[in-house]
């Protein structure tokens, strides 16, 4: 009684999707996989100052984001 059952985790994802929405929730992952490669980066090139780590990969994501907004 104390676990909770596959049910209970479909419930909570149906109510996140209506909440947010998948677009904003594919965002978030997407932001959050930025992240996570910026500090990977970051860890195999410790000469680089933390600035420009990000700086690359901003133009690709502005890009991206511009294509997004022209397809809605």
């Amino acid at each position: 009684m104390g676990g909770l059952s596959i049910w209970h985790w479909i419930i909570v994802l149906v109510v996140v999707l209506l909440v947010f929405g998948t677009k904003r929730l594919r965002n978030a992952g997407k932001d959050l996989g930025e992240a996570v490669k910026g500090f990977k980066e970051g860890m195999r090139d410790p000469d680089k100052p933390a600035g420009q780590l990000g700086s690359e990969r901003q133009a690709e994501s502005q890009d991206e984001s511009e294509r997004d907004r022209a397809q809605h």
